[in-house]
């Protein structure tokens, strides 16, 4: 039996800052290039060259302004905005690599599926099957008024929407079988439309016809991501996910999530290792640990207080500063907020004895990893090994230096020990994450 290896995913913006909010102002961050296409080029290439199975872009339909009812602190302090479309930079990196995945964060709540599914067909399609669709959603009325809608339809009935929006996808990107092309310039046959099927899909929200223009990819359909840590998000995970991005506080947090899924997965027939579950963690790394530990307070002494609440009241879908009216965190939020975010808060507060502001004022803290490179490939050897994820989603804190010095120093170590590829196996995304 071949030893088990560990997926790991990079998690993307199209600007300056991703999870760690101080970040971009790190005097190493690259700025100049956010909207050149040199920037997306050049972090495939670096990811590639590490044999991350894949990114994807974390996205946004629209610009935060829950915090304070302005968008002033996300403009003016760098928070996390997408300034360009993620589908329109990642046939850039397609180009520019042959074997990393390639995710697109994109809601079934605002598009149609056949749009959808035209999107990412066409990319799985040019990219030679390496497409990925991080599935959401959406968690903020600001989106929904983007798409023209009022607000946020109840949580429950997003998802119930989602599953319908999946199956009619799955049913258009079925509606072309394999090998369609006669090319027969002679007969004057180009396709065989016998293998070329309507899809005829109607549910109770979701109804479309087909069949879809976009023929089958080398991979069939794009592998299905998705973050949904609440209890009808793990519902729709277990069916659906082929990798799970998930944040959790820590071990025991990530062993409780991780053995809820597999069991989920287990109740609807899917194998545990049909779905890649990958916590978040982002890394400071230092030739020595006390160099890595003062790299980690000068990237936390570059963060701005009030972009850390801001970020944190869109997580929640709730303005933090408001709880001070003696109003509660379920009656600011309505139908919005990440279930996910909250969950780390509340496991914070009760092990930490803080409150909520004080646990969101430090939640970034708690994913990185400190150390030299041999110490970080300690500690994520020990949790996969412990059976609490299948690998990582690795977020950056200064971009793109993080991620070109973990695989520099910490791949190398990794694929020392046997628990990471040194090369990749499959010829699409899918077939990399199940090797």
């Amino acid at each position: 039996m071949s030893q088990r290896h560990m997926h790991l995913v990079a998690y993307l913006k199209t600007g300056p800052t991703a999870m760690h909010v101080g970040g971009w102002r790190h005097p190493e961050a690259t700025l100049d290039d956010i909207l050149h296409p040199s920037r997306y080029e050049h972090i495939a290439r670096v990811l590639e060259a590490g044999c991350f199975d894949g990114c994807f872009f974390a996205d946004l339909f629209g610009l935060y302004d829950i915090h304070g009812g302005s968008y002033d602190p996300y403009v003016r302090r760098g928070g996390q905005i997408s300034y360009l479309d993620p589908t329109v930079v990642l046939p850039i990196m397609a180009m520019a690599t042959r074997h990393l995945g390639l995710g697109a964060t994109l809601s079934t709540s605002f598009h149609t599926p056949y749009h959808l599914a035209r999107w990412l067909g066409s990319l799985d399609v040019l990219s030679g099957g390496r497409v990925a669709w991080n599935v959401v959603t959406s968690a903020t009325d600001l989106e929904a008024q983007n798409a023209g809608m009022d607000a946020l339809p109840p949580r429950e009935e997003r998802y119930d929407r989602a599953d319908e929006v999946l199956e009619a996808c799955f049913a258009l990107w079925s509606s072309w079988d394999e090998d369609p092309f006669v090319l027969d310039k002679e007969a004057g046959v180009f396709a065989d439309p016998s293998k070329v099927h309507y899809a005829n899909y109607e549910g109770r929200w979701i109804k479309t016809r087909g069949p879809l223009s976009i023929p089958r990819s080398a991979q069939g359909r794009p592998v299905i991501m998705q973050a949904g840590s609440s209890d009808r998000g793990r519902e729709f995970a277990a069916r659906w996910a082929e990798v799970v991005f998930t944040i959790q506080r820590g071990r025991e947090e990530m062993r409780e999530f991780y053995d809820d899924l597999k069991a989920r997965m287990d109740k609807v027939g899917r194998a545990p290792n049909e779905c890649a579950v990958l916590p978040a963690i982002s890394v400071v790394l230092g030739e020595t640990e006390s160099i890595a530990r003062e790299r980690a307070d000068y990237l936390d002494s570059l963060i701005d207080p009030e972009l850390v609440t801001a970020s944190s009241s869109s997580s929640v879908g709730a303005d933090l500063t408001k709880l001070k009216d003696g109003k509660s965190l379920a009656e600011l939020q309505g139908n919005q907020g990440m279930k996910g975010t909250e969950q780390v808060l509340e496991q914070a507060m009760k092990a930490e004895g803080k409150s909520l502001a004080e646990a969101a004022a430090n939640r970034h803290r708690r994913r990185e990893l400190v150390g030299t490179p041999s110490m970080v490939a300690d500690r994520m050897q020990e949790l996969f090994e412990a059976g609490v994820c299948d690998g990582f989603v690795l977020a950056p804190t200064m971009f793109p230096g993080m991620f070109e010095q973990f695989c520099r120093g910490v791949v190398p170590e990794l694929q020392r020990r046997g628990i990471f590829r040194t090369s990749y196996t499959g010829r699409t995304l899918r077939e990399n994450l199940q090797s």
